[in-house]
Formats: structure tokens, C-alpha cells, sequence
């Protein structure tokens, strides 16, 4: 029987995430967190003698979301050429998770078509010592780059 070992755990802080926005790739160093989904669309199906109804898969939708903490004007450049201009930025964001200390390696994640859905502009709160923002975003395609090593 295989158990996993503590030391196997990835660490959540062992990692980092960078963007290709616009041609330029950049660390991003201001995230506190980041998290992508995919939800599948399913279709639901009922057949003459049986009572259940059955799902079939027809489709799925990438979301995601993050906390950023606020010392980047990026983000928010991003949403004056949306309202200036009319050309909304799609961006592609790649996550590493690499924790030295486990055996599982590398895992590389590649998000694609990534796009946001909105952004606080601007922030004062008398009773934060520190300022961040939820941030969510959807995207069209993804690519794993690199897999964890098998623990087995």
C-alpha cells in the first residue's frame, strides 16, 4: 500500500506565475493567490425504462481567479485601452509549481486566452495594513507543459 509522505506535499508558496501581456512576458510578482477552473458543460438525458437522468459532457468553461496585491498599475492600464480604445487584451498566464523539498518535480501549466472580467480601479481602506484585490478572469485553452512525477 502507498501512502503519500508529508515531505511529498507541495508546498503553496513554492511556485510562480508569469504573463505574456501584449508580447511582453512578466513575472507576476504582485499575486497572492491564483486559482484556474474548468467547469464541463453537461447535457442532461433521459431514457424509456430506467428513472434516472444521465449527463453527457458537451463542452467546458475556463474561469479563474486571483488576489493581486495592489502595487502594479498593469491590470489597470489594461482596462483604460479596453474603455479608451475598444481592444480588450487576451493574455496567456503560465503557473509552475515546484516545491525543492518534494519529490513530486515540476508541474508547468500553460492558461490561454485569459481574459478579465473586471477590476477595482482604485483602493483606500483606513483598516488594511495591506491593499489587495479578488480578481476573476475567463480563458479558451490551456496546455500542461511539464507533469509532477509519479509518487508510485
Amino acid at each position: 500500500m502507498n501512502i503519500i509522505q508529508a515531505e511529498d506535499c507541495v508546498n503553496g508558496r513554492e511556485g510562480v506565475a508569469t504573463a505574456e501581456i501584449d508580447g511582453e512576458i512578466v513575472e507576476l510578482m504582485e499575486l497572492a493567490n491564483i486559482k484556474i477552473h474548468i467547469d464541463k458543460t453537461k447535457t442532461e438525458f433521459k431514457a424509456m425504462g430506467t428513472r434516472n437522468t444521465q449527463s453527457k459532457t458537451s463542452g467546458w468553461k475556463g474561469t479563474g481567479s486571483a488576489n493581486l496585491r495592489y502595487v502594479s498599475s498593469r491590470w489597470a492600464k489594461l482596462m483604460e485601452k479596453y474603455v479608451k480604445t475598444g481592444k480588450d487584451t487576451y493574455f496567456t498566464i503560465v503557473v509552475t509549481n515546484e516545491d525543492a523539498g518534494s519529490k513530486t518535480g515540476k508541474q508547468v501549466i500553460q492558461i490561454l486566452g485569459c481574459n478579465l472580467d473586471g477590476l477595482d480601479l482604485a483602493l483606500l481602506d483606513i483598516d488594511s495594513e495591506i491593499l489587495d484585490q479578488d480578481v476573476d478572469f475567463t480563458f479558451n485553452d490551456f496546455n500542461v507543459l511539464e507533469e509532477f512525477n509519479s509518487l508510485v
